[in-house]
């Protein structure tokens, strides 16, 4: 990894308009950072981390492809390059980001190259998004200490942050909203549909299946 950052370019990060306002202090300024993974459906990976003591205001969005601004639809697609994917605000006076590591591995399944549960398609992959040469070397390390504990190869790769961009309005928060919505099994309360999706894709039965009692998000 030290090869493709050189300590990074000094603004290895871009933030797509819109998201900059999600991300405010938690607590002293120097303490803020700011970790960017996906784990396939954004919805469930922010509903996971915002549940966590440290962690701020998690961002659904778009990240990694070719397309500028693009739309949910063109993303699932698949046609944009980019991964649906989540920047996470923590204070690492409470959390720190080898942490925040440890349990993104725990809470997704890393050996699957082709999606993640009932999500195929290569939006829905995994991936860890580094700013700086730390957050790179903790990345290495945890996915090493994952694969480890694992006993199986883990494909989830670990690549530099490029831009950003926010999700739309209706993704944020999508699991506590309120909202009547459409879905296989009627009109549901928006926090019921989710419900509803994320035990229909199968993403805590497969997590458990493979984590057991190290798997840090289950749902029941």
């Amino acid at each position: 990894m030290a090869k493709v950052f050189n300590l990074l370019k000094s603004a290895a990060l871009t933030v797509a308009i819109g998201a900059v306002a999600s991300l405010a202090p938690l607590g002293a300024q120097a303490a803020q950072q700011t970790a960017i993974v996906a784990g396939g459906c954004f919805w469930c990976v922010e509903s996971d981390f915002e549940s966590i003591p440290g962690v701020g205001d998690v961002v659904s969005g778009y990240t990694g492809g070719r397309t500028e601004n693009p739309n949910y639809g063109q993303v699932g697609r698949g046609s944009t390059g980019h991964y649906e994917a989540v920047m996470i605000p923590f204070d690492d006076s409470v959390i720190s980001y080898r942490q925040i590591m440890d349990l993104f591995f725990r809470s997704v399944d890393p050996t699957d190259a082709g999606g993640q549960f009932c999500d195929r398609g290569n939006q829905y992959r995994t991936a860890i998004f580094v700013t700086t040469q730390a957050q790179a070397d903790t990345a290495v390390a945890a996915k090493s200490a994952a694969q480890q504990a694992l006993g199986r190869q883990i494909v989830t790769p670990i690549v530099q942050a490029t831009t950003f961009y926010r999700a739309e309005a209706y993704h944020q928060d999508y699991y506590k909203g309120t909202s009547l919505v459409l879905t296989r099994g009627g009109a549901k309360r928006q926090s019921d549909a989710y419900d509803f999706y994320r035990k229909g894709c199968g993403r805590d039965a497969r997590v458990q299946q493979l984590w057991g009692a190290n798997a840090p998000f289950i749902h029941h």
